[in-house]
């Protein structure tokens, strides 16, 4: 047998199948599985006193393949390093030179390789330009690894002698959970203001179906009309009295065209955010099927192969040679009148690597041709990529708009009403992607309109509205808000989330996130003595700074030096204020029924319950209900804190068979305009009787009751 000269290492044993496919017998090519050095789970690893040197050992349960992988490298003169092309692939990389000690054996050849994509033309063409190991991306990689180290492993102890054992801080997850946090209050606090539309249902000269004309505002001296805001039935009443009797006629008729660009292809973000509309993925969900698409699916008749690039990254360009064959594909599909061109693309400016955006490996592979090799979900998004880099080639979309100007004239006023029509005339892109984020149109004009001709006035439709406050964070919506904060990379936006959903101390119902009990109590914790830490806009700017050290312009270690010292300080204040703080476990008035010990207020995954302190001989636990000492309107019992199924925290009636609850906490105050119950919503009191409709200021209530 030929001895093998040749060894590749990649991270996943996916992988291994088909490169060995494409490179033939003069190769082996082995997985590491991963990283095969980390710091140790049972100290900090980070040594403080000698320049934050960090100490790296070899993950558990790696030694069998760490011994496979050096009988391996005995055997080759040429070791080629092909983990992930991203920083955490660069360091598992040079990681794998200390743990198999090839920088120790200089008759052999050690060469770093990246490829985009998994196949046979990208492996070759790595293979033909080896490098070395780009230390400034290793080191972004040590300065990240470092911080988060240096923030869990000195805030979690805090969070343990406070709150419960097992919390977790991290310098990325602190700062999105402060974002969730900020969301929510905002959503408490706010106060729907109100509003009034007014629609006219308008019947051309030559019958067809009424036309709706939505009110814009009176028409002033030059001719020119002023946006209107309805904020009363009063100040609406007062315009439907003016129109009545008014003649209304067709002012103006402008016509013009709108060009919609192709949008760009998909980025790890926007792959989130469109997965989670689209096809209702978490994030996770997202990342694990498009890992199996850039890994490689056993194709029939072709074997193993990658069906898309790589899914980290924040970048939207595209290979000359990917852009040639989506022209050639969109010619022969579709036609020349099809195909994009620069001017007419959106255009990204912040872009911070030097990936591809990601896209299919092969354009020809059709989510049909390959329709029979995926499960449903490696389908779905396979097409989904597919589609919306196909379109990101393809011509923009061009419409008709048609805006209708309508004057009335009232007793006193001259007011105008408006209408907008749509009419696709070329569909472009959407011949195969729709966004599905079209701008708001009264639809296709179903009357031909001419200037000066009157309509008739069918009815005035007066509507009143209320704001509406700001939406619940999604993973997408919250993954999109990340990265235009700058909080995290490609890499981080998924396993944040998973970590503060894993931890409790965000819920997810229905698409929504919400905060728990237990993210509430930690993110106090944090916001009151780590300020700095979950500010999104330190964390973003900790993020350029490790975009700098990848960049060589910036030593890795010097970050740390300027970042421990304020850490080290806060960690000591915090310490400081816990030691006043009682942090054994709060008694409360409930008895146990079991052994008539006083119960305790103990933390667990959901938030506060009961428990005997006479653990492990008494084992008694039951429901904690925080008392908001206010009865119940319906049926006088106490209203207090509860649950959902899925964690979201709620007011309601302690009696079981009582159907009273609202979000808001009530407040022991009574409307003074009706005596019913007041709810809190930010330093506002608002009354819950809708009809009352009272609102003040919300006073201490330690004041109030003397």
């Amino acid at each position: 047998m030929a001895k093998t000269n040749k060894l590749i290492i990649v991270e996943s044993p996916t992988k291994v199948k088909a490169i060995k496919k494409f490179l033939g017998s003069g190769y082996d090519v082995a997985a590491s599985n991963g990283h095969v050095r980390d710091l140790p789970r049972s100290q900090m690893g980070i040594d403080v006193e000698n320049d934050f040197e960090p100490k790296y050992i070899t993950i558990r349960g790696k030694g069998d393949l760490l011994a496979a992988l050096r009988k391996k490298v005995a055997k080759a003169d040429v070791i080629y390093l092909a983990t992930d092309p991203d920083r955490e692939g660069e360091a598992i990389s040079w990681h794998l030179i200390a743990a198999l000690k090839l920088d120790k054996m200089p008759q052999k050849t050690v060469r770093r390789i990246t490829f985009n994509e998994i196949t046979k033309n990208a492996v070759k063409e790595a293979i033909k330009h080896p490098r070395d190991i780009d230390m400034n991306l290793v080191d972004a990689q040590q300065a990240r690894r470092a911080l988060d180290r240096l923030v869990g492993y000195q805030i979690s102890p805090l969070l343990w002698a406070k709150v419960k054992r097992g919390l977790s801080a991290g310098r990325v997850q602190s700062a999105a959970l402060r974002m969730i946090a900020d969301r929510e209050e905002e959503i408490s606090s706010f106060l729907p203001e109100e509003y009034w539309t007014i629609d006219a249902m308008l019947t051309p000269g030559k019958a067809g179906k009424p036309l709706e004309a939505h009110y814009y505002g009176e028409v002033e001296a030059d001719g020119k009309a002023k946006k209107a805001q309805i904020a009363s039935k009063k100040e609406a009443d007062a315009i439907l009295a003016d129109l009545d009797g008014a003649v209304f006629k067709v002012k103006e008729i402008r016509t013009s065209e709108r060009h919609r660009k192709a949008p760009l292809p998909f980025t790890t973000s926007t792959l989130q955010q469109e997965a989670s509309k689209a096809l209702n993925f978490s994030t996770v969900k997202t990342m694990r099927v498009a890992q199996q698409l850039y890994e490689g699916i056993d194709l029939k008749g072709n074997g193993t192969v990658g069906l898309i690039t790589y899914l980290r990254t924040d970048s939207t360009r595209i290979s000359e040679e990917a852009a040639a064959a989506a022209a050639s594909y969109i010619a022969a599909e579709y036609g020349d009148n099809y195909q994009g061109t620069q001017e007419n693309r959106k255009t990204e400016t912040r872009i911070q690597d030097a990936h591809e955006a990601i896209r299919p490996s092969d354009v020809t592979r059709t989510p049909a041709a390959v329709k029979e090799s995926l499960t449903r979900d490696q389908l779905r998004l396979y097409t989904l990529i597919w589609k919306r880099f196909m379109a990101s080639r393809m011509s923009a979309a061009l419409y008709e708009n048609t805006r209708v100007t309508v004057e009335a004239g009232g007793k006193e006023q001259t007011h105008q009403f408006a209408m907008s029509y749509t009419r696709l005339l070329f569909d472009g892109f959407m011949r195969v992607y729709d966004p599905g984020e079209d701008e708001a149109s009264d639809g296709q004009l179903s009357a031909k309109l001419e200037e000066g001709e009157e309509i008739a006035l069918k009815e005035l439709l007066p509507k009143q509205h209320f704001t509406e406050p700001p939406a619940h964070y999604t993973e997408a919506s919250l993954v999109r808000a990340m990265e235009e904060r700058g909080i995290g990379r490609p890499s981080t936006y998924a396993p944040t989330i998973s970590t503060i959903l894993a931890r409790h101390y965000i819920t997810k119902d229905g698409r929504n996130l919400y905060m728990t009990e237990l993210g509430d109590a930690v993110n106090n914790i944090m916001v009151s003595q780590f300020q700095a830490i979950v500010n999104p806009d330190f964390t973003a700017g900790l993020e350029t700074l490790l975009d700098d050290v990848a960049e060589g312009s910036v030593r890795w270690k010097t970050i740390i030096e300027n970042f421990y010292p304020d850490l080290d300080e806060a960690v000591r204040a915090a310490q400081a204020d816990l030691a006043k703080v009682k942090v054994a476990d709060e008694e409360s008035d409930e008895v146990c029924e079991l052994c008539g010990r006083k119960m305790v207020i103990k933390y667990g995954p959901h938030g506060r319950f009961l428990a005997c302190p006479g653990f492990p001989e008494c084992r008694n636990t039951k429901p904690y209900y925080e008392k908001t000492g206010v009865s119940c309107p319906k049926c006088g019992q106490d209203i207090v804190l509860k649950m959902s199924r899925k964690g979201r925290r709620f007011y309601g009636c302690m009696n079981p068979e009582c159907d009273f609850m609202t979000w808001q906490r009530p407040s022991q105050q009574k409307c003074p305009q009706c005596g019913g119950i007041l709810l809190e919503k930010g330093m506002k009191l608002v009354c819950m009787n809708e009809e009352c409709g009272y609102i003040g200021e919300k006073k201490d209530e330690e004041d109030e009751r003397g």
